[in-house]
């Protein structure tokens, strides 16, 4: 989705001295943090470090809380200060030109960014254009039939996949109704609504401003009795309103930056951002195609750091196929993230749905799901129609949701994979529909066989109890097990054979001090390492 703003701006071509503006201030270090790395307890929760195992990803000084007395010290220059990133190691702001020189000159600031002109809006918001090309109504049982059958969510749910355990992050425009309607009140009542937040009006109302978030959500989580039914109606949802529908600055791509931190320290196992950037209000802001690469604009920096941290990041690729940009908006253009493109019913691709590839050649969109005459259901609580992009990407969320729960010590990193190598279109992938259209049951097989053919499984790799676990599948003779720190100083191991009554081998970490050390496992038919980070 494209926000396309009503242009209401008041005329002005410079900023007045006492024009107070929006920006992000940037700080050079994490100097004197009271959190370490070695601890990553006492800033993310047990569900992101467990994440975080599965993809086998470390914490490093990014992932510290920004330094409150840094944030302080710029409050104190009577600058109003809102919410910080770890990161972009730094916060965002509310103030005046003369305030901001006094910021810039503060020994720990390395730069400030415009990022809207205008002070915060707080309040209602104005409906405008989301990014859904059309909406008509829509009658008949079983409306949701052709969307989940397309990429068989039909056959997940019927394995017993709904979406239970799941944790499902979703950034939009707003939610409209869902607080009302009775398809959402289910999520309310078996408690799956798990956090919200209005990063636009600093708030915790996310049930306004626009009703793109309703329709987007209703596709993963209503539930009509035989008329409608969401994707992974049973998953739990965390609901940040990142998008600011009255205009369109590079402060939201900030928002979208605040709410990714939060849901990854929230745990989340996917993103939905039925969003993308290219061009804004001020056209000093503008992305250019050439940008396209994955890492020129502030949104994909952002999402390539919750693809790196494990979280699997599902986009909308854009509707901009028809028009003159043709191609996809930021962030689909980032690798290891799912853009997803728009089908009809026959399987061809939507006339709106964007082209790749990216700027530097990769292939975009990943992969394509319905986009035209989508099922959702409406703020009102009725059944509809509607078409785009940003519909089409909650349906892979939904895929993508449903093999977390059915491969839950899968890495997020093979998840994405197997959603590619499932695809129609995986040998002959082209820069209209991607890889093509995924399948559930193709999908689960490739990662059943994937872990049928790991032998040894190394576990947990952030130690926070006194044990290091290493699984066999199957009885191996002259195995090596050694643990040793990056000296090479040996701390435990054995040698001989795994018999099938004793697969897994406990190592002793109890004598192991904070830090890094890798776990070696030598077999006859292959040897594996991998590294394990004691914490306190």
């Amino acid at each position: 989705m494209r926000a396309i703003a009503i242009f209401v701006l008041v005329g002005w071509t410079t900023f007045a001295e006492a024009q107070v503006n929006r920006y992000f201030v940037f700080f050079k270090d994490k100097a004197n943090s009271i959190y370490s790395t070695s601890n990553p307890a006492a800033f993310l929760s047990a569900k992101s470090i467990a994440r975080r195992q599965r993809q086998g990803v470390m914490p490093t000084e990014e992932d510290l809380p920004v330094n409150a007395t840094y944030v302080q010290l710029v409050k104190a220059t009577g600058a109003k200060t809102y919410f910080t990133s770890k990161w972009w190691n730094g916060v965002l702001v509310q103030t005046d030109a003369a305030t901001l020189s006094v910021i810039n000159a503060l020994p720990f600031v390395t730069k400030t960014e415009l990022v809207a002109p205008g002070q915060r809006l707080l309040g209602g918001r104005l409906a405008q254009k989301d990014g859904i090309t059309e909406r008509t109504a829509v009658q008949g049982a079983q409306s949701t039939e052709l969307q989940l059958g397309q990429i068989s969510l039909d056959k997940m749910q019927a394995s017993g996949y709904k979406g239970e355990t799941v944790d499902i992050a979703q950034f939009d425009s707003g939610w409209i109704g869902v607080n009302t309607a009775s398809p959402f009140q289910q999520l309310f009542a078996d408690g799956q609504l798990k956090s919200s937040f209005n990063f636009v009006t600093n708030t915790s109302n996310v049930f306004m401003a626009d009703d793109h978030g309703t329709e987007v959500l209703s596709v993963m989580a209503a539930v009509v009795p035989n008329t409608f039914t969401g994707g992974v109606y049973k998953a739990n949802f965390f609901l940040y309103l990142t998008e600011d529908v009255s205009s369109e600055y590079r402060v939201e791509e900030y928002n979208w930056t605040f709410a990714a931190e939060k849901a990854d320290s929230a745990g989340v196992d996917v993103i939905n951002s039925s969003l993308g950037y290219n061009t804004f209000d001020l056209s000093s802001m503008d992305y250019q195609y050439s940008q396209l690469n994955g890492a020129g604009a502030v949104i994909s920096v952002a999402a390539k750091k919750a693809v790196d941290r494990g979280i699997i990041v599902v986009t909308s690729a854009g509707n901009e196929g028809a028009r003159s940009w043709r191609y996809i908006t930021a962030p689909a253009d980032v690798d290891g993230l799912l853009a997803v493109g728009a089908i009809n019913s026959t399987g061809s691709r939507s006339s709106f749905s964007s082209f790749g590839p990216t700027s530097d050649n990769r292939i975009k969109p990943d992969v394509v799901a319905l986009g035209s005459g989508v099922s959702v259901i409406t703020s009102g609580g009725s059944v509809g129609a509607a078409s785009g992009t940003s519909l089409a990407s909650p349906l892979i969320a939904s895929l993508a949701a449903g093999l977390v729960q059915a491969h839950p010590k899968a890495k997020p990193s093979n998840i994405v994979t197997a959603i590619l190598q499932c695809a129609d279109q995986y040998n002959r992938p082209d820069n209209a529909k991607g890889y093509g259209i995924p399948s559930f049951q193709l999908a689960d097989q490739i990662l059943k066989i994937a872990e049928q053919e790991k032998l040894v499984e190394i576990y947990p790799t952030w130690v926070l109890d006194d044990y290091v676990l290493v699984t066999f599948r199957e009885p191996m003779d002259n195995v090596s097990i050694r643990m040793f720190d990056v000296q090479g100083k040996t701390y435990g191991g054995t040698a001989g054979r795994v018999d099938q009554q004793n697969l897994v081998v406990r190592l002793d970490a109890s004598v192991l001090n904070p830090g890094l050390y890798i776990v070696r496992v030598e077999t006859p038919r292959g040897n594996y390492s991998v590294r394990v980070m004691k914490s306190n």
